[in-house]
């Protein structure tokens, strides 16, 4: 058996008015298609959880949303954005719903994850690589590092608008590369 969470009776009371039934059909619909969902608040909003993050609900100033966790998956068509009652669906449509994401999350389906495009090597400048090489110790770091501990040097120079900031944080580069420092070394854990 699922669980009701207080605070989600607190945010449905201190939502806009148009809001308030709007949310209470989501919560009816959400306990009716999967009465195990327990309910708690995540990213400050009402969220269902069953076996996973099933649905969450939120009233804005002019609308609501319901959202499913597993939406691009789903057969069932989503409707997410209601503005008044009118628009919300029936609640049997809404328990199909939530019927089916919940059956998603039973058979442990996974979202797919979109692969990250690989990032092409950026070339650094070559003011930088002449003040590199003036450093043996910072080149030979220099030359150890991973295409993405470069990248973070190169972008931190290159990004800097001013030309005394590129100076500096150039002066500063070679320091830290000389002593064997990564990019963001204070963030290294030890």
């Amino acid at each position: 058996m699922g669980s009701r969470d207080p605070r989600i009776n607190d945010y449905i009371a201190q939502a806009p008015p148009f809001a308030k039934p709007i949310l209470t059909r989501i919560r009816k619909a959400v306990h009716a298609g999967c009465p195990e969902a327990t309910e708690t608040l995540k990213w400050r909003t009402p969220t269902f959880e069953y076996k996973g993050i099933l649905c969450g609900m939120a009233a804005f100033k002019a609308h609501c949303v319901l959202g499913f966790w597993k939406a691009g998956l789903m057969k069932t068509p989503v409707t997410d954005r209601f503005e008044s009652i009118d628009d919300v669906p029936p609640e049997r449509a809404l328990v199909k719903q939530v019927r089916e994401a919940a059956a998603l999350n039973e058979a442990g389906t996974k979202v797919p994850r979109k692969p990250k495009a690989p990032q092409k090597p950026l070339a650094a400048p070559a003011y930088m690589l002449a003040a590199i090489k003036n450093n043996t110790k910072a080149q030979a770091t220099y030359d150890a590092f991973s295409p993405s501990c470069r990248r973070e040097y190169i972008e931190w120079i290159t990004e800097a608008k001013a030309q005394e900031t590129r100076d500096r944080r150039l002066a500063t580069a070679i320091e830290w590369l000389a002593a064997g420092k990564t990019r963001n070394w204070k963030y290294v854990r030890r």
